[in-house]
């Protein structure tokens, strides 16, 4: 990873001292709380800990803050702290089918055991600027109470499951160990599906859905159904081994997407639905979505299907996913070339040159 070089001392320090101002803005506006950054910019929050891979809604305000707002900067920041942070215990798999639901809605049934829940959304808003809300002291309108849902909310997908017309998900021979930490190995290939989640679980939302939409522009031939797509909380669970038995350590904001695609079938299974998962930190469904499109892009070659777009190629998708790097990579431009560029400058003089002087003859 591509950091700043240190140089020229002074020149740095007061740079910093700059940038501390610019940061700080107006004196006589009051500063901003990273409380009210963490119930006030809660989006944002969640796609910084979503791209971070750390779940703290303080840190990540924190970062935010410190970063002036800026995303890819604030992600960078607390993956950074995050690397110096000890690891106690893994956790076990979530249980996202006994979530708290607070939003929960399918494109593909209508009436569904457990209703359809929209939830804070919007999907329903006119996107005309609110005035309003540069009010001081604006008005938060009162939000109906429902009473609480009786019954389960059994996965949509489970209900084609049942009638053997969804494909079951059994996981290759290959990927039965232990599941690959993309936090603490370097990414390698051929990836897995578990790895591949990984790393688009934590990849830049604008690349994912830019490829999602490739997709369904042709690239790729991929345009699902929503399934199911349900946010909210569940509780994380850590086994300890002194006690034999697994305890509940907090609960998390989850959003959850699968999607339901056609497959033809072949020689060996019917034709039937397939999946596209995605699963994120926080209150991220445009990215769960974008997730769950190339997720069953790059099952291209699993399911025999050509490949003919770039959301299909694991390689491609998985090497540039991540925003630090890639705004690493982007930004090492503007460390000194100096000797580089000497070395091209007298190059391309020298070509000149003897481009002339042919000419001459």
């Amino acid at each position: 990873m591509y950091v700043a070089v240190k140089g020229g001392e002074a020149a740095i320090d007061a740079a910093h001292a700059w940038l501390a101002e610019e940061r700080r803005g107006d004196p006589s506006v009051p500063e901003i709380g990273l409380d009210q950054i963490r119930e006030q910019l809660g989006l944002a929050v969640d796609r910084v800990m979503a791209e971070a891979s750390l779940h703290d809604p303080d840190l990540a305000a924190l970062a935010l803050k410190q970063a002036q707002g800026d995303v890819i900067e604030a992600v960078f920041l607390l993956r950074a702290y995050r690397t110096t942070l000890p690891r106690f215990a893994g956790s076990l798999p979530v249980d996202t089918a006994k979530m708290a639901v607070e939003r929960r809605i399918s494109a593909t049934f209508k009436d569904l055991p457990g209703g359809q829940i929209l939830g804070p959304t919007y999907d329903y808003t006119h996107r005309l600027l609110d005035f309003a809300l540069a009010a001081e002291g604006c008005e938060v309108p009162a939000v109906p109470k429902a009473k609480p849902g009786e019954g389960a909310m059994p996965r949509v997908l489970e209900l084609l499951a049942g009638e053997g017309l969804m494909e079951r998900e059994v996981p290759p021979t290959d990927e039965t160990g232990p599941v690959p930490d993309l936090t603490r190995e370097p990414l390698s290939f051929p990836a897995g599906r578990p790895l591949r989640l990984q790393a688009m679980a934590r990849g830049d939302e604008g690349f994912l859905l830019a490829l999602g939409y490739s997709t369904q522009r042709g690239y790729g031939r991929n345009h699902p159904f929503a399934g199911e797509i349900r946010q909210g909380e569940v509780s994380v669970e850590v086994e300890v081994p002194e006690l034999g038995f697994a305890i509940d350590i907090g609960d998390i904001v989850l959003t959850e997407c699968q999607s339901v695609n056609q497959f033809k079938g072949d020689a060996t299974r019917p034709a039937q639905f397939t999946r596209g998962y995605g699963l994120v930190f926080g209150r991220g469904e445009r990215k769960a979505m974008a997730m769950a499109l190339v997720d069953r892009a790059l099952r291209a070659e699993e399911l025999g299907e050509a490949v003919q777009g770039p959301a299909q190629d694991e390689e491609f998708v998985l090497s540039h996913a991540d925003n630090v790097e890639a705004s690493g990579f982007v930004q090492h431009l503007k460390l000194p070339h100096y000797v580089d560029f000497q070395a091209e400058l007298q190059l391309v003089r020298a070509l000149r040159a003897k481009a002339l002087k042919e000419a001459a003859e």
